[in-house]
């Protein structure tokens, strides 16, 4: 197809499509990972409850985009679906990740007694998560519209013309040594 947009070949807008879902379900393992550390070592508030159940639906809705740069319009609405579902729910991960992890005392907050640099970490990778779902939003909606408008233009009819004939006045050229057909004696007479 070559270049869709001035700054960006269809190659190029898979390779950042699919390195930023690589990115985005790595950061989403991760925080399933330091969250499900979080509930085997203590007790449960509701963020981290909230958070595991985002991570671990997130880790597997996120598997149908690894494909989605590479596949058919169907597959790319519903990836903008979840992408739309899932910047909002990572969103809201991070503020009340914040929020618990950032107040006064880091060691108190759920779960009690873990080291506040992992609070941190996860903290972290859910604001990884949440970033790249958004980066991710704007790249499936970039890739989305290309699609669509590559369907909707017509193609080109080329028409077949007269090499000698002007294509500003409409008139034919005239040819230094025009080819004409010789006549047989029998038809000079």
């Amino acid at each position: 197809m070559g270049s869709i947009i001035p700054f960006l070949t269809e190659g190029q807008l898979r390779f950042f499509l699919l390195s930023n879902r690589v990115i985005q379900w790595t950061s989403s393992v991760i925080v399933l990972g330091i969250t499900s550390y979080f509930i085997n070592t203590g007790p449960r508030g509701l963020t981290i409850v909230y958070l595991e159940v985002v991570a671990v639906v997130s880790v597997v809705v996120f598997l149908p985009a690894f494909v989605s740069p590479f596949l058919s319009t169907p597959v790319k609405d519903f990836v903008l679906f979840v992408d739309v579902i899932f910047s909002y729910l990572w969103l809201a991960g991070f503020i009340f990740a914040a929020v618990d992890y950032n107040q006064n005392n880091c060691h108190a907050n759920a779960p009690p007694g873990v080291v506040c640099s992992v609070k941190w970490a996860n903290e972290a990778f859910i604001f990884l998560t949440f970033i790249f779902t958004f980066f991710a939003l704007f790249l499936e909606t970039l890739a989305l519209w290309l699609s669509r408008r590559s369907q909707n233009t017509p193609i080109p009819h080329h028409e077949k013309q007269d090499p000698r004939a002007s294509v500003h006045s409409g008139t034919r050229l005239q040819v230094e040594n025009p080819i004409e057909p010789t006549a047989t004696p029998a038809q000079v007479v």
